[in-house]
């Protein structure tokens, strides 16, 4: 088991960034690292059966430099998940989190992710063999309810389980889940939010760490929810989409840090990263793909996406071309900069 440093995970997790299928792979945990050195990162949902089963132990790789790290594990079987659980600690993860969120097919047919809510004394199984299995937190994400379920009713109870299974600290994204009918982007968007009962829950359940998770779309509306009295907020595809908004001010605005990031301090920090990933075997675009949101709403956005896009996915193409994108933006920059102001134009 390897011993690493021990993070204060409910500090950490008053922000963090949403473990999303395909996006939260290590390179783009590394940017988000450089962007932030506080917020909570979670890993994609990597499934109890590919690690104990598969032995595709490769899926959890990941830098020193990503710590506070967490793992998402999908599952169902509470002795499969222990073992998991116990691969995730030897590989030095901060935290192991139990997808009872997540509502594709793909997962339904595994009984794992949302189809779970419907379930609650399985989870709590879950959640105490994991608890059992290792000595970093384990934590689950959940939704407020499925299908007909009435979430007064069924959120409160599958709280008080996993609470006393020995989970201390959920996120709840505020939206039910429609296990039939709407498809996973759907279900990201149509189904209402109701921040209303998250904050209830926490009324219910003082000492649990309770975050928000679901239409977060500002550093203003995370610090909104802080004030209210919630513990976290969690943010997804804006924080993939605009990195630079919310997790370059987030150590000085959700921390109390003095520090910073621009966007073009994470660039040129990435450069050493990219190098060793292309000597390593790897392809430019692997990690520039996490890129592309950095300049988002910044002169030279559409630049930037532009070059990225069009160059890094070809054969070859290593940092000199992240340089070139990085210099159209400055030139850019540096225009705005030197062109007259509409009020010095007009005392011309």
């Amino acid at each position: 088991m390897s011993e690493h440093k021990r993070y204060n995970l409910h500090h950490h997790a008053r922000l963090s960034v949403a473990p999303m299928m395909d996006w939260t792979d290590r390179h783009c945990r590394y940017l988000h690292r450089l962007l932030s050195a506080d917020t909570l990162l979670y890993t994609e949902m990597v499934t109890s059966a590919a690690l104990v089963r598969g032995g595709a132990l490769r899926l959890l790789e990941f830098d020193v430099a990503e710590h506070p790290v967490a793992l998402q594990l999908g599952g169902s079987d509470p002795q499969e998940l222990a073992q998991a659980a116990k691969l995730g600690q030897a590989r030095g993860y901060d935290e192991i989190n139990l997808n009872v969120g997540c509502p594709s097919d793909r997962v339904q047919s595994g009984t794992f992710g949302a189809v779970l809510m419907k379930d609650p004394a399985r989870v709590a199984a879950c959640v105490s063999e994991m608890r059992a299995a290792v000595d970093i937190e384990i934590t689950v994400k959940c939704r407020i309810g499925v299908d007909d379920q009435d979430p007064e009713y069924v959120l409160p109870e599958f709280l008080a389980r996993i609470v006393a299974a020995g989970c201390e600290r959920v996120t709840i994204h505020a939206r039910k889940a429609w296990l039939q009918g709407l498809s996973p982007k759907e279900n990201r968007d149509i189904p209402p939010l109701d921040y209303d009962l998250v904050h209830r829950m926490k009324g219910l359940f003082p000492n649990l760490h309770i975050s928000v998770n679901g239409g977060i779309e500002s550093l203003d509306a995370a610090q909104g929810f802080l004030d209210a009295g919630l513990d976290g907020v969690m943010i997804g595809r804006t924080a993939y989409h605009q990195p630079t908004d919310i997790l370059g001010t987030a150590d000085q605005r959700i921390y109390g840090a003095d520090t910073q990031t621009t966007a073009q301090d994470a660039v040129l920090q990435m450069l050493p990263y990219i190098e060793s990933h292309l000597g390593a075997g790897g392809r430019l675009n692997q990690v520039t793909r996490h890129m592309l949101g950095l300049f988002a709403g910044r002169p030279g956005a559409r630049l930037w996406r532009r070059k990225l896009s069009e160059e890094a996915h070809k054969p070859g193409a290593g940092p000199e071309v992240v340089e070139a994108a990085l210099a159209q933006v400055q030139t850019v920059i540096q225009n705005a900069e030197d062109a007259p102001s509409e009020k010095e134009q007009s005392n011309a």
